[in-house]
This record gives C-alpha cells, structure tokens and sequence, in this order.
C-alpha cells in the first residue's frame, strides 16, 4: 500500500464520526445520505462501520471514545510517515494529541492540535487507502474556523506543504488551501457571533445533487438547522447538527 500512501500524502483522506450512538447515527446518515453502513464484527474495531455509496467507502462512523466524548465528525490528512508528520506538527507549533498507532491491519492514525486549537487527524494506509469514490453524498469539502488564523496558516504550510490563496468575499477574508494549484479544503476566522468559550475546528462537509432537498431529509430525519440553504459565491450551502450532536455541512458547488 506504499503507492497509496504517496498519492494521498498531504491531501484529505477520510473523515469518520465517533457517535454517542452509533445506531442512531448509521440510521440517521443512510436515511439522508443513502449510506449503507457496514460494521466491522472483529472486536478490535469497536463496532466502527464504513459508510458506502455504490460499494466504494466513503466514511467512517464508530463509538466516541468515552462517554463524556462529544459526537462530531473528524477530518484526516493522508501521510506516507505518520511518525514524521509528528515531528513537523511539533516544529510548527502544534501539538501530538495521540501518537501513532496501528488500526488493526488497516493502517496508522495520529491525532494533532494546531496552533490556533482546531483539532486534524492524520492516515498512513496500509489495507485501507481512505476514500475510494467521490460524487454526490461523498465529501467534498473541509473548513477550518480559527481563533487566529495568522497562527493557522504557517502551520498548515510547513506541516503539509500547502499553499494559501486568500480572497475577500463580501467584505470576509477566505483562504483555500492548496497543493499544486488544485485547492483541497478552506480556512477563515472564527465570525464574531460564536459564543466565546466555542474552540477553533474543522468542519467536514458532504457534496449532494441538491442542497435544499437533502437538507429536508436531514431534518425531516431528527437533525438540527444550523445555517439553512443559502448561497456562497461558489455555490450552495447548509449547515446541520445531527440529532446525535455532531455538525456537517451540505454543499453543492457551481464552479465548472
């Protein structure tokens, strides 16, 4: 699996949620998503499920790792060396929140902290090379909402090599992160109307055919409106809190 840990080395490589009930969850995102989620029987794994579309994994959902943990839905960076990706992580300010460990024989994960607070994960495959299909009810995108961004963006250059392309959007600076001119996810500063004590965090987002129908589906389902269906100069969003606690984005973009 070394060839598929050099192509999606510093490029999004799956997300998954930790779930307070992880029952609810595969039923709440099949309903929305068309997910079929399929649980690992093996012990090792804790009842951790693949979400897929068409037969290809798309995402995880998996227990919360204790039960003060709240759901939320967690974004991984590919590595070809996740034990050097640690090293950088700390050079560039940020923090090693769990070393790497194997998953099984599936590959290695870590989990860091950035400067700003906001929490990544990284994946070095071994049998499970991250995401194996995009399109509708796949993701599509992840942003990162900083208390300090100018802290942010260094970090993100140095740890992962990627570039950033800023530009104002109805009077609000956004950043797209980029690697090789092709832009992978988006940053900006925490708004002003987020309650003080709200961290900085990355928020995944899933691409869909039509953003206001999905979103009925997901409230029609037990989820909570966060941000109704508007439009974003590239598009069309919406934001939602599942009913299990964890916010995820809809988007579909109208950029060719």
């Amino acid at each position: 699996m070394a060839d598929a840990a050099v192509a999606i080395a510093n490029k999004p490589a799956w997300v998954d949620l930790g779930s307070s009930d992880g029952a609810g969850s595969r039923d709440f995102y099949s309903k929305v998503s068309g997910w079929r989620v399929e649980v690992n029987p093996d012990p090792q794994y804790g009842g951790y499920g693949l979400a897929k579309v068409g037969g290809q994994d798309v995402a995880g959902i998996g227990p919360t790792q204790s039960p003060d943990q709240p759901s939320a839905w967690q974004f991984y960076i590919g590595t070809d060396d996740a034990e050097a990706l640690g090293r950088k992580v700390e050079a560039a300010g940020g923090k090693v929140v769990a070393p790497p460990f194997d998953v099984g024989d599936q590959g290695k994960m870590a989990v860091f902290q950035d400067p700003s607070g906001a929490f990544i994960s990284a994946w070095q495959p071994t049998r499970m090379g991250g995401f194996q299909t995009e399109g509708p009810n796949t993701f599509g995108w992840a942003e990162l909402s900083a208390r300090g961004l100018d802290k942010a963006l260094p970090f993100y250059r140095d740890v992962f090599g990627w570039s950033a392309k800023t530009q104002d959007t109805d009077g609000q600076p956004y950043t797209e992160f980029q690697v090789d001119g092709q832009s992978l996810a988006g940053a900006q500063e925490m708004n002003t109307m987020a309650p003080a004590e709200m961290p900085s965090y990355w928020m995944v987002y899933f691409q869909v055919d039509d953003v206001d129908q999905t979103y009925r589906k997901a409230t029609d389902a037990g989820g909570q409106e966060m941000m109704a269906p508007q439009d974003y100069p590239g598009g069309r969003f919406a934001i939602i809190r599942d009913p299990q606690g964890a916010f995820f984005g809809l988007f579909k973009s109208t950029r060719a």
